[in-house]
């Protein structure tokens, strides 16, 4: 005790705080009560705790102070100077809870110090105080871990509740942990004590808001479970109120009985010893007898397990908890007609206070017996306490315990002489139990067995339910613990605040962040006084639900010793249990069951505690400043011998009808008036406590206003609602009296309705739970201003409802429905209204209706009140009068709404029947002009025109008919007053326009004004209007049209312009005709996507593209429905320009695939047309969809054809050649038919001159000569055979010009290089930004190439070697990018190159035509970069700056006397050749077939030999030969045997002449090759060493076998063809002749 600081600190200071006012009292009834004590602490009091006989404060800054009976220090500190416990300085305590004799405090980190007795454990295994200590009396910090989790985890606690022998702690995650002793654990465990903090698995996966703990049993509020789990069978049972339809698991379990089962009501198996005893007290009468001397109770340490209810009437203090809640399923027992149930075991009860006479107790069994509900209560007062732990009760859970496994009750020795004692000094000396012995217990259960003989059980029922229950029994099955669930973790959606009180952030929905109302009471622990609320006075080992709570949205609860309370968000009070001293505030019978507190009118109960036997209630009264309700006994604390006295004149007046010892309701405590703003409630023991707060600046009174108000408004709406709407709704003939538009519009204001009773109830239990921590909740987290969007919504709909339903004339029918359905309730109806309301006992229901939005002119004065309160620069005061502004503006604007309603209501009233289609729940008349105020321009004489505007809509009516136009799609612009003097107004419409002539100006400003902010609303701005012409000429709006046109019947949604559809929208036919893309001027133009559906194939065509004036014009890919896929260019919605036609598939009958020139949806111009089915590839010129003109035609035969077409077919001269160089010269009539003069040449060389006819496949008939030519001519033959190839092709330069055209077009120029270089430029700029912004998903890599190329380079100015790269890496840039018109141009290049030269088209013979078709591209090509950058010099041109750095060769450039050349090889070959090349390196191959084949011989044969001899045969010199050679770092002697030895780098270099694909870079490998052979030598000879042929050509031919290339030939060739002219006579064209001869030698060589 050395360490407690006792000194009442400093605490009395000279200027106690304004806030946290802390009075304490003992509770003797309003007529005698106790003046409350002020206590002055020098810190406001942030909250309380009282247990049995002491408490506990916690003050701002986190510190605890403890006083009165401090039983565990053996002192005794009072109330006035109480003691701060050192040991938690520093630990910023948050929250504190006290027991019947224990202490717990919770950290801001959230973990838990406890001292006090532990007797049960429910201290827990503290690390100062081992298991065998009954008191811990400093305070220790004990741990919660969760070892489901996998590490074990730490458990974060927010909010403590302690009884009498247990503990409850909540975790941030919504679960329930407890420990210590008895079955009000709801633990699954029949061991105890529980030292460690165990999770209550049973509530584990629901989400427990608040927990609250009695003597020995627990309340547990619970967010419910959504309905959506349950599939079970409702048995016919009749429902409680609030009850769900649904029924658990467990109920379904109660619909069969058992009979002699070894089970008893409380889920425990009994063993045969228990059982018999259970059959002889069930048959037996019981009394009560009890050995003299000794008081019956519960040990801890002997046999703890009992679970005994406590008679006496000690409480724990009530616990405020932190409420954050999920929805529960509901559980719970109740009989079929809903009474309690009675059970065999219900009077198995220990002995009451051994201080009580035999007498006394004979008086209480005659009681009993006749049929009261009340049970006697000892009502002592603090001397009531034997020990901390010695009570029974009437159902006792049965646990193992060390001492015995029978069903026995432990007792204290303690003599009557220390009982007496105790009583009189006040004071519990002896607070633990002392041990017994098993005589003790043998003794007590047989006088119990006596006493059961000739009596029933006994109950707080009623005596006639009691005997309905006997006969009627069922057992009772706890709920099932749901091991396996799965957990929902969430985590805390309220931190505890420093200031302490936990509990007092509102509970979080999920959603919406405001308190969930949808909840459940849960409750277990003994049951013996009805305070578990099931209807018996059964124990329950686990947690069960409250059916008859489910549904009455309560919002916290509380539990004395012996009952139990639950506050609703209705201000209501429940109340259950021992209702000994009328603590429960009713008299209502039965209390096993909650019932509702008698509240007098005008009062609202926010916050509520129980204590021993009391209850303490706080309230809102006729005033802002709340009151005290008082509930319980009304006389002074007496001595015990008067007590005795007063107990026999009284036990027979304990029946509910007679009740004169305590009042029948909540009284109220007159000096509560004095205390100023109480702002929570505390009760423990026979203490009440209460926290107050002076009004300071007004800001108090202002936050408990706000909270009243809206109390008292969500009482309102839950009238009217139960009142009037749900009557009216669920009544049949609602229908038909309201008729079908009404019933609907009636229905929907019931439900938004509903909605702003649920948002109110929700934001009053949040302003509720705001007040109970006002010191610490920051003014700007109040749900108005952290929910402002949400109330504005809520009443906006709400407002709307109501005048929907009232424009639609509903409030007349509904009012004789009222009438007819009400009857009586409608004085009640009445006095609901509000005093301008009613007139003559009447009830308005459109002023009712209308009621609720005179709150939000409420909201807005409160929250100028609380601004008034902070300086103008905080923030708090702009949030509140932010807020202000915004409620304010919010009630005007609603005001304005319901003014509007009302004159639309008595327009159709007055103009009914004439545009009776025209009246739509939510539209309102702006104005009309039936006084002829406006009218059409150029109307006759006895024309009628008569304009009405609502707010959705302009009608002009002219006699019976009448046009609408919405105003989503009306521009208006005010004509200028010209000579003529007419006021006009143009109004335009997306398919008409008119004028209309106002009488007056004022009357034409009228109409403007009123149009213009009509549409502003409807556009979604704040109805204030703008100026005139300008409003909303740009807007996204609906419409569908319905005049002729190409928009007939079609419904557009998008963008418009002036009355014009214009920017990007979707435009839908009747007819399935679809398109999503851009409009411009009224037509589709721009990027669109297009469906049309083909009624003959049922399935639609498709089109994505581009469109211009309304026709598909651009480049697109359109998918016909019969399969054919056109990707290329239109005009005018016709195939016209490049274009590639698929026809059909590979499995089908006909395949094919056209890519070349359309003019007018026709197939003219040069194409390539690949008839996949025949295996045939034409490559030619088309005219009108036919073949004509010049053509080359390959077959998968290998049969080339080369002549003129006409009408489709061959005809006219042509040249055939087939695979095996068999070739006809001639005439042909028809495909692959002769008709004329002709030459055939064999492959042999034989010529057959002639008159040819027939098909080249069937055979043909010759009459000519047929010639064999000498040896000497075969060779010139050959040549001029050659030589014939070729003269009827199309040139290469007139091939592909539109795919040239599109190119030159998309860069905006007319034809091909006529237009503006910027213009281009800026074309290039917006293809790529448009790009971007329609590819989303780029990666980061692709975004950053499209933002360098967006950018514009420098294009006109002279190009030197500087930039010149710059222009390179452009180019390079641009070509890699298909979204760029040069990268598109490489791209469509190289399809229609694969198309032709792949598959069929690898024809040896096409190889001449694809050479100079790369070379027709550069060409094309470069004039297109000489366009953009016309700084570049012709195709071989200088740039006539010095290079860089001298003797530096580039791979694109050629050195010539310091200039660079620039040809269009150099610059664009290394762009396009590398995606061209496996086509065109394929057809060299095949063209040197049959010299490859005699070069790789060769190469493989001359191989064999070793280095040494191959040098030798070879030729070279034997100082070129290497000695040595090096391998891994080492040099090693080069011997005869040696291969592949010599020269390894200069071969492995020129091996890499197949990795390279343009001319240049195999050069630069030619090249290098020699520089590594130079290398190789020079250290072989002595001095300046000068190259030779005849020394050079034997080594690299050396080279060239070692390297062993294949396709060598192929590669000399391309080389030679498509090389720089520029650096052919330099010294790569020396090395490339070099390597050309090292090819010809070796094919040469000769094979013997």
């Amino acid at each position: 005790m050395e360490n407690i600081e006792e000194s009442p600190a400093d605490e009395q200071a000279q200027t106690p705080p304004e806030r946290g006012l802390l009075h304490i009292w003992q509770s003797a009834g309003p007529s005698a009560q106790l003046p409350p004590e002020r206590v002055l602490l020098s810190r406001p009091v942030l909250q309380t705790a009282l247990g049995e006989h002491h408490g506990l404060l916690l003050t701002q800054g986190g510190l605890v102070y403890s006083f009165g009976e401090l039983l565990w220090r053996h002192v005794s500190v009072p109330v006035s100077a109480p003691v701060l416990e050192g040991s938690l300085l520093g630990k910023t305590v948050v929250h504190v809870a006290a027991g019947g004799f224990h202490c717990g405090a919770l950290s801001e980190q959230g973990n838990i110090f406890m001292w006090g007795e532990n007797t049960a454990g429910q201290c827990g295994l503290t690390e100062k105080g081992a298991a065998a200590n009954i008191t811990v009396s400093e305070p220790s910090p004990i741990s919660v871990v969760d070892n489901d989790v996998i590490p074990p985890a730490a458990v974060r606690i927010v909010d403590l509740a302690f009884g009498r022998e247990h503990s409850l702690a909540l975790s941030a995650q919504n679960e329930l942990w407890a420990w210590g002793s008895g079955c009000q654990l709801g633990l699954v465990t029949s061991t105890f004590p529980v030292w460690i903090p165990q999770k209550v698995e049973h509530l584990a996966g629901r989400h427990v808001i608040q927990v609250s703990c009695g003597a020995y049993h627990s309340l547990a509020l619970v967010r419910s479970l959504p309905l959506k789990n349950y599939n079970t069978q409702n048995p016919p049972e009749k429902r409680e109120r609030g009850q769900s339809p649904h029924y658990s698991v467990t109920e379904k379990e109660e619909s069969f009985t058992v009979d002699g089962g070894h089970y008893c009501p409380l889920g425990v198996e009994l063993t045969e010893v228990m059982t018999e005893e259970t059959s002889q007290r069930r048959r037996g009468p019981r009394r009560r007898l009890q050995p003299r001397g000794r008081s019956a109770g519960s040990s801890p340490g002997s046999a703890a397990g009992l679970c005994p209810n406590s008679e006496d009437g000690k409480s724990n203090t009530k616990q405020k908890n932190l409420p954050v809640g999920t929805r529960l399923e509901p559980d719970g027992l109740t009989e079929r007609d809903g009474s309690p149930k009675s059970h065999p075991l219900s009077g198995w009860r220990s002995n009451k206070n051994s201080a009580l006479s035999d007498e006394r107790e004979l008086q209480n069994l005659l009681q009993k017996l006749s049929g009261h509900s009340l049970e006697t209560r000892d009502t002592s007062g603090l001397g009531d306490t034997d020990s901390l732990s010695s009570y029974t009760s009437d159902d006792s859970c049965v646990s193992s315990t060390p001492s015995t496994d029978l069903l026995t009750s432990s007792y204290n020795e303690e003599s009557s002489i220390t009982s007496q004692t105790n009583k009189n000094s006040g004071l519990s000396v002896s607070y633990s139990s002392s041990p017994v012995c098993l005589e003790d217990v043998r003794l007590s259960l047989e006088a119990e067995k006596q006493a059961l003989q000739g009596q029933k059980s006994s109950s707080l029922t009623n005596i006639n339910q009691r005997g309905k229950a006997s006969t009627n029994r069922r057992r009772s099955l706890p709920g099932t613990p749901t091991r396996g669930s799965p957990r929902q973790r969430r985590t805390c959606a309220c931190r505890p605040s420093s200031a302490g009180r936990v509990h007092s952030t509102a509970p979080k929905e999920a959603g919406d962040g405001l308190p969930s109302l949808d909840t459940e009471v849960w409750s277990w622990g003994r049951g013996s006084e009805g305070q578990l609320g099931h209807g018996d006075q059964l124990a329950r080992l686990q947690p069960l639900c409250i059916k008859s709570l489910k549904g009455e949205e309560v919002i916290q609860v509380a539990a004395g010793s012996h009952h139990s309370l639950a506050l609703t968000a209705h201000c209501q009070v429940y109340s259950w249990g021992s209702n000994m001293c009328g603590q429960l505030g009713h008299v209502n019978s039965p209390v096993t069951v909650p019932q509702q507190a008698k509240l007098s009118e005008g009062l609202r109960v926010w916050d509520l505690s129980a204590g021993q036997s009391h209850s303490l209630l706080l309230a809102d009264g006729d005033c802002v400043q709340p009151v005290l309700l008082y509930c319980g006994q009304q006389q002074e604390p007496m001595t015990v011998q008067s007590e005795r006295s007063h107990r026999g004149q009284r036990s027979h007046h304990r029946s509910p009808n007679r009740a004169e010892s305590y009042t029948v309701r909540p009284t109220l405590l007159p000096f509560c008036m004095e205390m100023g703003y109480i702002s929570s409630v505390c009760s423990g023991g026979q203490s009440c406590a209460v926290l107050a707060d002076h009004n300071i600046m007004g800001f108090i009174s202002a936050i408990h206003e706000l909270a009243s108000r809206e109390r008292q408004f969500y009482c309102w709406l839950s009238s009217v609602r139960k009142l009037l709407l749900t009557p009216l709704r669920n009544r049949e003939s609602a229908s038909s009296s309201l008729g079908e538009p009404c019933t609907h519009l009636f229905f929907s204001l019931c439900e938004s309705f509903a909605r702003l009773s649920t948002l109110i109830g929700q934001h009053s239990t949040s302003l509720t739970y705001f007040l109970h921590d006002v010191q610490g909740c920051d003014v700007t987290s109040l749900p108005l201003l952290t929910h402002t969007e949400h109330f504005l919504d809520i009443y906006k709909e709400y407002c709307s409802s109501v005048g929907n339903f009232q424009v639609m004339g509903g409030f007349q029918p509904l009012h004789k429905l009222s009438l007819e359905c009400l009857g009586s309730q409608q004085t009640v109806l009445a006095q609901l209204c509000v005093s301008d309301q009613a007139v003559s006992g009447d009830v308005d229901l459109v002023s009712m209706l209308y009621w609720p939005l005179q709150q939000l002119h409420q909201y807005s004065r409160v929250l100028l009140k609380l601004a008034a309160c902070y300086d103008v620069l905080t923030t708090e005061y702009q949030s509140l009068h932010q807020g202000c502004s915004q409620y304010e503006s919010l009630s005007s604007s609603l005001l304005r709404r319901k003014k509007e309603a009302e004159i639309t209501f008595l327009f159709w009233k007055t103009h009914s029947g004439k545009t009776e289609d025209l009246r739509l729940a939510q539209r309102r008349v702006v104005c009309e002009s039936s006084n002829r105020s406006l009218t059409l321009q150029n109307a006759g004489r006895f024309s009628n025109h008569w304009f009405i505007l609502f707010n959705d809509a302009l009608v002009h009516t002219q006699f019976s008919t009448h046009h609408v136009y919405p105003l989503t799609c009306l521009w208006v612009k005010p004509v200028t007053e010209d000579s003529s003097g007419l006021y006009a107004i143009k109004i335009t419409c997306p398919e008409e326009s008119f004028t209309v002539v106002a009488s007056t100006p004022q009357e034409k400003n009228k109409w403007l004004r009123s149009l213009n902010q009509a549409l502003d609303q409807v556009l979604g701005g704040g109805g204030q209007g703008s100026s005139p012409g300008v409003m909303g000429m740009s807007r996204t709006a609906s419409y569908t049209f319905t005049g002729e046109g190409r928009f007939k019947d079609a419904q557009y949604t998008g963008g418009w312009l002036a009355g014009r559809v214009h920017g990007r929208g979707t435009m839908k036919w009747p007819d399935g005709r679809t398109y999503v893309g851009n409009f411009k001027n009224g037509v589709e133009d721009g990027y669109g996507e297009c469906i049309i559906p083909n009624k003959v194939l049922h399935k639609p065509d498709s089109y994505q593209g581009h469109w211009r004036d309304g026709k598909i014009h651009g480049f697109g890919k359109y998918k016909y429905a019969s399969g054919e896929v056109y990707e290329g260019c239109f005009s005018d919605g016709q195939r016209h320009g490049y274009g590639m036609l698929s026809s059909g598939k590979l499995a089908k009958n006909s395949s094919s695939v056209f890519i070349g020139h359309w003019v007018h949806d026709k197939k003219t111009g040069y194409g390539v047309y690949d008839d996949i089915t025949r295996g045939e590839k034409y490559m030619g010129l088309w005219l009108d969809e036919q073949r004509h003109g010049t053509a080359v035609v390959v077959t998968q035969y290998g049969v080339y054809f080369e002549g003129t077409f006409k009408d489709n077919k061959m005809s006219g001269p042509g040249l055939l050649v087939s695979d095996d160089d068999t070739a006809f010269h001639g005439e042909f009539s028809d495909d692959w038919t002769v008709n004329g003069k002709g030459v055939l040449t064999l492959a042999n060389g034989d010529c057959l001159d002639g008159l040819f006819t027939g098909e080249w496949s069937a055979g043909l008939k010759v009459v000519g000569t047929y010639t064999k030519p000498v040896a000497e001519e075969l060779e010139h033959k050959d040549r001029n055979s050659l030589l014939r190839l070729g003269q009827y092709v199309v040139p290469a330069g007139q091939r592909w010009l539109c795919v040239f055209d599109e190119c030159w077009s998309r860069l905006g120029c007319d034809a091909a290089g006529k237009g503006e270089r910027t213009v281009a430029w800026e074309n290039i700029a917006v293809s790529i930004t448009s790009a971007r912004r329609h590819s989303p998903d780029l990666t980061r890599s692709q975004t950053k190439v499209l933002e360098s190329l967006e950018l514009i380079p420098q294009h006109g100015v002279p190009v030197t070697t500087a930039n010149y790269d710059n222009i390179r890496r452009y180019l390079i840039k641009a070509c890699e990018t298909p979204l760029h018109p040069l990268g598109w141009l490489v791209e469509t290049l190289v399809t229609v190159y694969r198309m032709t030269y792949v598959g069929v088209g690898s024809n040896r013979r096409l190889l001449r035509q694809a050479v100079l078709e790369v070379q027709g591209y550069l060409t094309h090509f470069f004039r297109i970069v000489r366009f953009l950058f016309p700084g570049l010099p012709d195709d071989g041109g200088i740039i006539p700056e010095p290079p860089a750095s001298n003797g530096r060769h580039d791979s694109n450039t050629a050195e010539q006397g310091s200039v660079l050349v620039v040809s269009c090889s150099s610059l664009l070959l290394p762009l396009l050749l590398p995606r061209l090349y496996p086509p065109l390196f394929t057809l060299y191959c095949l063209q040197e077939e049959q010299e490859e084949a005699q070069y790789w011989d060769r190469i493989l044969r001359l191989n064999k030999q070793p280095d040494q001899s191959l040098l030798s045969f070879l030729g070279v010199q034997e100082k070129f030969w290497p000695v040595w050679m090096s391998i891994l770092g080492e040099k090693k002697q080069i011997v005869s045997s040696s291969k592949d030895a010599c020269f390894v780098s200069a071969v492995e270099t020129l091996q890499q002449i197949s990795t390279t694909f343009t001319p240049s870079d195999k050069l630069l490998v030619i090249q290098k090759t020699f520089e590594e052979l130079t290398q190789e030598i020079k250290p072989m000879l002595q001095g300046e060493f000068l190259w030779c042929m005849d020394d050079l050509l034997p080594l690299f031919l050396y080279l060239v076998l070692r390297a062993r290339i294949r396709n060598l030939g192929a590669e000399v060739n391309m080389i030679e063809d498509l090389m720089d002219p520029n650096v052919q006579h330099g010294e790569l064209g020396l090395m490339f002749t070099t390597l050309k001869a090292c090819y010809i030698q070796i094919q040469q060589e000769s094979t013997t």
